[in-house]
């Protein structure tokens, strides 16, 4: 389990490219056959994917995470992100999950193994997972079965869909908020005008971006933005002093999830775009 450290916002104005890829860009996570996480300080987040290819792939307690299990004090967030079929099974219930599905598991279950159904086409989960403190129920989310929010428009170049998967009201969690948000054909800004999350930090997961396509992620404080250029299936942190947005070269769709001190969605501090420098 790798670790990144918390940052705070007066580390950014002398940062190298480097530096700046080094503390917020999770640019590894996905490996044929592997599961791999990242601990992040902010909000004491883990990030992880799994990509099993044969044996099941189990989500095991380590690194910062010392418990007898990984969900011994923890709840998680998973999204289905490509592949072929695959299989989250939970303290022995099986959860099928199709392309852009959601699943929830709270606090207390002892055993998380990711499935694929073809080896030859490998099933490939991303996960997040915030500190809990309570049980919740298991809950899938199906991708088909939620009434997306429209944002944005064509003349603006930023036309979306935004599917609030685990969110206040729908799903029960203690601090877990995840969505996925899909961009509309001619639209290449997200999350654009940008905004904060003072109460919150957040993680993007870029996906079903082209191989050669790249995604410019902006972030930093308004007054002081940087850029990085990501692929596909890499993630990036979002500490809660940061904006959050970027525009891709491609069409792409992105998973965010946040955790914190609120799961209210519209909690955020917008910033107008004349204050962006």
């Amino acid at each position: 389990m790798e670790i990144k450290n918390a940052t705070a916002a007066n580390w950014i104005p002398g940062a190298s490219t480097a530096q700046l890829r080094d503390a917020y860009l999770l640019d590894s996570l996905f490996a044929t056959g592997e599961l791999r996480s990242v601990y992040a300080h902010e909000d004491r987040m883990v990030v992880g994917a799994a990509v099993p290819a044969g044996s099941p792939l189990k989500l095991e307690a380590a690194g910062p995470v010392r418990a007898e299990y990984f969900l011994q004090r923890r709840e998680l967030g998973v999204v289905k992100v490509g592949g072929g079929p695959g299989t989250v099974v939970a303290d022995g219930t099986h959860h099928v999950l199709e392309h852009r599905d959601c699943l929830y598991l709270g606090q207390g279950m002892r055993s998380v193994e990711f499935v694929s159904a073809d080896p030859s086409s490998p099933a490939r989960f991303y996960f997040v997972s915030t500190p809990a403190y309570r049980p919740c129920p298991a809950q899938k989310i199906a991708i088909a079965g939620i009434e997306p929010i429209t944002l944005g428009s064509a003349a603006d170049a930023n036309h979306r869909l935004l599917y609030k998967c685990i969110h206040e009201g729908t799903v029960d969690a203690c601090q877990l908020v995840m969505g996925v948000t899909v961009l509309q054909p001619g639209s290449i800004w997200n999350t654009m005008p940008p905004h904060l999350h003072d109460r919150r930090s957040e993680v993007y997961l870029y996906f079903d971006l082209a191989a050669e396509a790249r995604v410019i992620h902006l972030m930093g404080e308004p007054a002081e933005t940087r850029h990085l250029i990501m692929r596909n299936e890499e993630a990036v942190i979002s500490p809660r002093w940061s904006i959050h947005a970027g525009a891709g070269t491609g069409s792409y769709a992105f998973c965010w999830a946040m955790g914190g001190e609120n799961r209210t969605y519209d909690d955020i501090d917008r910033v107008p775009l004349a204050d962006l420098r």
